[in-house]
């Protein structure tokens, strides 16, 4: 009996170590297919198709020229098989960070891009995921929307040596796009930066921050969003109630409404104006 429990303890050791080696029950369509997510079931481990991806025309996207100029020209030069940089997108919140990356499926999804959506709890995988999008025609851009890590998160090293640092080289077809709050993807101390000293001049962080900034820093590509000013967001505002079709017969009153409704939201981003022109718009639908 004990040679029979040390067998299946062993058993049990084995499943474990193939878990992340056995592909999903889906078959992808490609040909179809401009969206996927990495998907984790039990055993179980793949790409999973995105039946409705969200589209978002580039030409909606407002207050964000400098940044959209720069991954645009970045992408482009990746779906044309030319270098390009991986890419961190950082900043306040609800400034277009993630509707940026998925409007680039919008452009170049009929020249070969796909958007590959990988949860950080997923980034563990990323070796796998690698391995099964190297041999593909197509081009991807694995999308880390939020991404942010805790100093003992098992994601972390696996980001960092996929992005520079494996033995592995990357696959030229692919490209990392991740959004965050933060600069450097992990919490900041104030403690930490005690560390720092001065030589010659110059100064020279402690380790504690040398560690964080030696991840954003794989990233060769850094686009700063910062919050919108009251006339950029509402500029949004306008921009967003004409694309959903609404009438605006008096523009002040609309305005003193929007700043009404971002002074409730503690915020004057491009997602409250967003959020504020379906309100307005869904309103003056219904009282029709």
């Amino acid at each position: 009996m004990d040679r029979l429990n040390q067998f299946l303890e062993r058993a049990e050791q084995v499943l474990d170590r193939l878990e992340p080696l056995l592909p999903a029950d889906t078959e992808i369509p490609w040909p179809d297919v401009r969206a996927l997510r990495w998907s984790r079931e039990g055993y179980r481990a793949g790409l999973v198709p995105v039946r409705h991806p969200h589209r978002i025309p580039p030409e909606a996207l407002k207050g964000v020229a400098r940044q959209q100029e720069a991954l645009d020209r970045n992408t482009r030069q990746f779906v044309r098989g030319l270098p390009a940089n991986n890419a961190l997108l950082w900043g306040s919140r609800g400034t277009g960070k993630s509707s940026l990356v998925k409007s680039l499926l919008t452009r170049y999804g009929d020249e070969g891009l796909r958007l590959v959506e990988l949860d950080r709890y997923h980034l563990p995988d990323l070796p796998l995921l690698l391995e099964q999008l190297a041999e593909r025609p197509e081009r991807f851009i694995l999308f880390c929307d939020d991404l942010s890590f805790e100093a003992d998160d098992p994601g972390y090293k696996a980001l960092k040596a996929a992005l520079d640092g494996s033995i592995s080289v990357a696959p030229e077809n692919v490209l990392i796009y991740a959004t965050s709050n933060r600069r450097h993807l992990l919490p900041e101390y104030l403690s930490e930066n005690e560390q720092s000293r001065m030589v010659d001049g110059e100064i020279h962080h402690g380790e504690a921050v040398e560690e964080k900034i030696s991840l954003s820093e794989r990233f060769g590509l850094w686009l700063s969003f910062y919050p919108f000013d009251q006339e950029a967001y509402l500029t949004i505002v306008f921009s967003w109630l004409e694309r959903l079709g609404a009438t605006v017969d008096d523009p002040e009153a609309v305005r003193a409404e929007a700043l009404r409704y971002a002074l409730g939201r503690g915020s004057r981003s491009g997602r409250v104006a967003w959020q504020f022109a379906r309100d307005y718009a869904g309103r003056q639908a219904l009282a029709r």
